[in-house]
């Protein structure tokens, strides 16, 4: 029996120092950006357009919403266990929150043994304190787990690589491929493009199981997605022609600038018209550039983590493209998988420009301006991100104005709104007033003029409209209302009946 010293027991704290580093720091950041979720986005803030129609899927709150050709039904699958059985908005912020924190963590658990343990950190930490990633963490959208799929994805494409003798790896990579194709199948065929490609065509990365694994994973959890496109959309090849149409048609269009104009806080940016905002808004996109650039130059120089830099690097180009060329607007969101993957090359890259540092007082003083540099970054995030909020709030709380109205008008359950979405956004109002939402014509369209002039003599139907956009020719001689602020809406005769009956 070995006796313990001072002497070994000090080597054993030693030895067991990095490895705890290396599994606190990952959760600390975690921690830290589900916190700062909740004090910032607040669970207060209501649900947004896109997020109604998937949480409608699943909720007894209110008649689902059309669900159109592009989305898919894994947000709905997210949300069940909340959104099943409660129609509590800031229960579900809550439950988004936490549920984001743990899948930064596990994505970044991913990479432990790849790139150090504070590089691996500080990547969570870039990525978790962009407005974008802390707006979307705790809403019922898709993008935010592409994001977490793709990042643990090349994690764990590349430590199976690393140690062939371990299965958790690859079964890993097969989830993450699971949980991108489920949250948006098109998004996740780009982010897995190239790490089939380099699967197949890098000598030293020829590794079977590695492309079966991730091709299992994406057929997985897209198979919902492909099953339905026969079982409601007429055939695959249909569904994909209409998300097609319904992103405006994939062909080459330029869409950086867009992409910069949103960077001001817009979260749909279409048509994207304007003026370019402050360059301090977008100014972070060049940096990260560079140091994502500089981390994957010093990785080539040491010839060493080159994959861990390149991979991530060829995956977030991949991610990005359709966004930045095949369609004509922007949206922020849709860059997070990207922005995910980035961060671990400019986490690289940043600490490599620290190290670079030839004397400790040059070391001192890079890292005092990368600090500050750090620090103005976040104050741009945090003030975007505070606007944004803001702005969704009150939108939101209108919306629940503009449904209170409608109740308090007549347009009870079970009843139907409909309307001109560019004037009146009746799909969120609907959910609201627990109504269905319906559409004669456009990307949403599920009723036709007939059905709908039928339905509005049995149950009550309203078309949102403003003063300035003409009411459908059906609904002109309905009754007017103001409903709130510049929404008015014209209301189908059943309820016009109702009123005088109680009347009576």
């Amino acid at each position: 029996m070995t006796a313990v010293t001072p002497s070994t027991a000090q080597a054993s704290l030693v030895r067991r120092g990095p490895a705890l580093s290396s599994r606190l720091l990952p959760a600390t950041v975690a921690v830290t950006f589900t916190l700062a979720q909740l004090a910032l986005v607040r669970p207060g803030m209501g649900l947004g357009w896109d997020e109604t129609v998937y949480v409608s899927q699943i909720s007894g709150h209110a008649p689902a919403a059309f669900f159109s050709a592009p989305r898919a039904r894994g947000v709905s699958l997210l949300v069940a266990p909340i959104a099943g059985w409660s129609s509590s908005t800031p229960l579900l912020r809550v439950y988004l929150a936490v549920l984001s924190g743990i899948g930064l963590w596990l994505a970044l658990r991913a990479w432990r043994g790849l790139v150090p343990a504070k590089v691996v950190a500080l990547s969570g930490a870039l990525f978790a304190s962009l407005w974008v990633t802390l707006f979307y963490g705790p809403q019922a959208m898709p993008n935010y787990w592409v994001a977490i799929g793709a990042l643990a994805g090349v994690g764990c494409f590349l430590s199976a690589q690393a140690d062939r003798t371990r299965r958790a790896p690859v079964w890993g990579l097969a989830a993450a491929g699971a949980l991108m194709a489920l949250m948006r199948p098109m998004d996740a065929a780009w982010v897995g493009l190239p790490m089939l490609m380099a699967a197949l065509a890098v000598r030293q990365w020829r590794y079977g199981r590695l492309p079966l694994a991730l091709a299992a994973g994406l057929a997985v959890g897209a198979a919902a997605w492909v099953i339905e496109a026969y079982t409601g959309y007429g055939g695959l090849g249909r569904r994909l022609h209409d998300a097609s149409l319904i992103q405006g048609g994939l062909s080459w269009n330029f869409a950086i600038d867009d992409q910069m104009r949103s960077q001001s806080g817009r979260s749909l940016c279409r048509p994207c018209t304007g003026g370019m905002p402050n360059p301090v808004l977008f100014a972070w996109w060049l940096v990260f550039s560079v140091l994502a650039a500089a981390g994957l130059a010093v990785a080539v120089r040491a010839r060493r983590a080159v994959g861990a830099t390149a991979l991530p690097l060829a995956c977030a180009a991949a991610a990005a493209f359709p966004y930045l060329f095949l369609i004509g607007y922007a949206a922020p969101r849709f860059l997070l998988p990207a922005y995910a993957l980035l961060a671990i090359p400019v986490a690289c890259g940043l600490a490599s420009l620290v190290r670079a540092a030839r004397s400790a007082a040059w070391r001192a003083t890079a890292v005092t301006l990368a600090a500050v540099a750090l620090a103005g970054h976040l104050v741009v995030q945090l003030a975007v991100l505070h606007s944004l909020v803001g702005r969704a709030t009150e939108g939101h709380r209108d919306w629940a104005r503009t449904a209170g109205a409608l109740n308090r008008a007549g347009v009870r359950p079970p009843c139907l709104l409909t309307g001109d979405e560019a004037a009146a956004p009746h799909i969120p109002i609907a959910f609201s007033a627990t109504c269905s939402s319906v559409d004669t014509d456009g990307h949403n369209g599920n009723t036709t003029v007939a059905a709908l002039v039928r339905e509005a003599g049995r149950i009550p139907v309203a078309v949102l409209t403003t003063r300035a956009v003409p009411p459908p020719a059906f609904a002109r001689s309905w009754r007017l209302i103001h409903v709130h602020r510049q929404i008015y809406a014209y209301i189908g005769p059943a309820v016009q009946r109702s009123s005088r009956a109680g009347d009576a």
